[in-house]
């Protein structure tokens, strides 16, 4: 007898689909969470990535670096640098005003080696050089004209009245420096020449002063300081370097270097300068007071500020470290130096002192283009001799940050020069004075 099977019931049919439909659901439903999973995750990371992130440490590397700022001083302002015009000479003043004036910037809060200050440019000129100090307002100089603080014909000492306006470089008009202490809008001024170049930031020695009357609590362990164990006054108000080589060896008051000076901005203090300069008491063999001596530009800016400084207000300054600030490369002892080897007593005063000349580059903070010659005259100081090894260098920062600057005008890297393109970054286009390639006009917008 034939068995018959009875076909599947409807229920277990119905059972079968739905268990397969959820099945489905489940898979989906995993594979939608991994999906939502992954894009929350992402979202997260790029809200972490966009939050910002706490600054770097400072730098504690160099004489750049170091310092610290006290709990409670203010927070980094803007610092005013300027230069002074006292004639129209043979020089292109443009050429130094606005390199120098981008190094500035470089250095500065706006600019990519960490400065943390901001800078507003000044070029301070006497009226007789009108002329070519209009020329860098188009950099982004602010001109602010001033007569000599005393006329010589108001001077009351004789010899004093007599003799200025022959001494030093430019005579009495190299007095107008002294208006930089005018410039009170600015809890600090740096006043250069035109012949200089910043290479890092200035930040330790604004730092320092703007500590104020805490200047002895601040960690200076990163200043390069010419006496590291001197006695730190209580408030600084100068930073200056000597120029050693403009005085016997034995001397004890030493000469400003004319091309650096940090100061504090005072009405008082310049009045202070404008009298003694009335009273002009300077001898003829003891410079100001009797007490300075004599020596190349003694009677003006390089023998004024040693007499307010040194014997009328001691306590007030610190002596920046000359192979460091206002770097000159300048020849350590009083005879030649041969094969690389010196010779003679050091200008310092020292039994044993630094030779600036082996200072390695990255170390200096400002240069002063005096014993180099200027880096507008295209010379290659090529000899392998320690007289040319740092100026060639100094001389290619010049021309690399003038590069620079125009480059952000939008123009090439590199002049159209063929004399050591490498190194003069096609300004030249011959050895000499000649050969010389200018930046051409008209400037690009000023930062």
């Amino acid at each position: 007898m034939q068995v018959r099977r009875k076909p599947p019931s409807r229920r277990l049919a119905a059972l079968a689909l739905r268990s397969l439909v959820l099945g489905c659901l489940a898979v989906v439903s995993i594979v939608y969470l991994v999906g939502l999973a992954t894009v929350v995750s992402e979202h997260q990371q790029q809200q972490l990535l966009q939050q910002p992130h706490p600054p770097p440490p400072p730098k504690e590397d160099g004489p750049g670096a170091g310092g610290r700022r006290p709990t409670g001083m203010p927070p980094p302002s803007t610092v005013g640098f300027a230069v002074t015009i006292t004639g129209c000479g043979s020089d292109p003043i443009t050429e130094g005003a606005a390199i120098l004036k981008h190094s500035v910037h470089l250095a500065s809060a706006q600019g990519p080696l960490g400065g943390s200050y901001g800078y507003k440019m000044y070029a301070i000129y006497h009226p007789g050089a009108r002329a070519c100090a209009e020329t860098l307002e188009g950099l982004g100089y602010e001109l602010v004209e001033r007569e000599t603080p005393v006329a010589v014909a108001n001077i009351e000492g004789d010899f004093l009245r007599s003799r200025i306006e022959a001494n030093g470089c430019c005579g009495e008009k190299e007095l107008v420096k002294l208006e930089a202490y005018t410039l009170t809008d600015h809890p600090i001024v740096v006043h250069l020449d035109l012949d200089t170049l910043v290479l890092r930031p200035l930040d330790p020695l604004f730092d320092w002063m703007m500590a104020g009357d805490k200047a002895r609590d601040f960690d200076k362990s990163g200043v390069a300081l010419q006496w590291p164990d001197a006695e730190v006054p209580e408030q600084i108000n100068a930073f200056f370097t000597r120029d050693f080589n403009m005085c016997s060896p034995h001397k004890q008051i030493k000469p400003v270097q004319g091309g650096f000076l940090v100061l504090r901005p005072d009405m008082k203090v310049y009045n202070d300068f404008v009298e003694i300069i009335r009273k002009g008491h300077f001898t003829e063999g003891g410079g100001w007071g009797g007490q300075t001596g004599v020596f190349y530009g003694s009677m003006t800016f390089q023998g004024i500020l040693p007499y307010y400084y040194d014997v009328l207000h001691p306590g007030q300054h610190v002596e920046a470290n000359h192979c460091v600030y206002n770097q000159m490369a300048d020849n350590p002892r009083n005879k030649r130096t041969v094969h690389d080897v010196v010779h003679g007593i050091c200008m310092t005063g020292e039994d044993d002192c630094e030779d600036c000349r082996s200072r390695p580059l990255e170390e200096v903070a400002t240069s002063h283009f005096t014993l180099c010659q200027k880096p507008w005259l295209c010379l290659p100081q090529d000899d392998d001799v320690i007289q040319q090894r740092l100026c060639r260098k100094l001389h290619h920062e010049w021309h690399r940050i003038r590069s620079d600057l125009e480059r952000t005008w939008g123009r090439d890297a590199y002049g159209p020069g063929t004399y050591q393109t490498d190194h003069f970054y096609g300004h030249c286009d011959s050895h000499g004075k000649k050969g010389y390639l200018p930046i051409e006009r008209p400037y690009g917008p000023a930062p």
